[in-house]
């Protein structure tokens, strides 16, 4: 059976556990708090040398890390991953920049908010302004498309909603992005999201 480390608190932890039940993959969830060090213990390093969640151990004992990997891992050959290579090299740009443009401003203002108890005053002012930005860029390709890459849902979808649907809880006002709060919709139901 496939093990999960994963903390359902994280947006890249939540990509995983969507996509397996989205699939109907079976898996034993290893719920993993982020914050107790445990991640950091030599069982776990000898997992995943990074020390992070999602932590997927695969039926065969392979370990596989970083969300975007493994939602990639199992949508392999569904829909999710569009077959057309142009659309497909355009849910990989939203994924890169998922990680490097979006998930380090959104998720680290909720984190710190949410889990590390700062002010809104206390927060960088940087990471808020490149959050905005996220969301404003975002909210530039949704006017346009109901879909990040391509005419249906796929793992950019999927994998851009985990933090964007809850960045109101790092104080990101989401009714300035209307076509980014009709898309949250639109994701939560084509994945079953709740």
């Amino acid at each position: 059976m496939l093990t999960v480390y994963g903390d359902l608190r994280s947006g890249n932890c939540l990509k995983v556990k969507w996509i397996l039940d989205y699939l109907g993959l079976v898996y034993d969830w290893r719920e993993t708090d982020v914050t107790t060090g445990v991640t950091r213990t030599p069982d776990f390093l000898a997992l995943n040398p990074s020390g992070q969640v999602p932590l997927v151990v695969l039926e065969d004992g392979r370990p596989l890390a970083q969300s975007n990997a493994i939602v990639l891992h199992f949508a392999e050959g569904t829909p999710l991953v569009p077959s057309d290579a142009y659309e497909r090299a355009r849910m990989f740009e939203w994924l890169f920049w998922e990680q490097y443009s979006h998930e380090p401003y959104i998720a680290v203002v909720r984190f710190q908010r949410l889990l590390g108890g700062k002010s809104r005053e206390e927060i960088e002012g940087r990471l808020v302004e490149r959050g905005h930005a996220a969301l404003a860029r975002m909210e530039a390709a949704l006017t346009h498309s109901r879909w990040l890459a391509g005419d249906t849902p796929s793992m950019a979808d999927l994998a851009l909603v985990a933090y964007t649907r809850v960045a109101h809880e790092g104080d990101f006002d989401l009714s300035v992005y209307p076509a980014v709060q009709h898309w949250i919709v639109r994701v939560e139901q084509a994945f079953a999201i709740g």
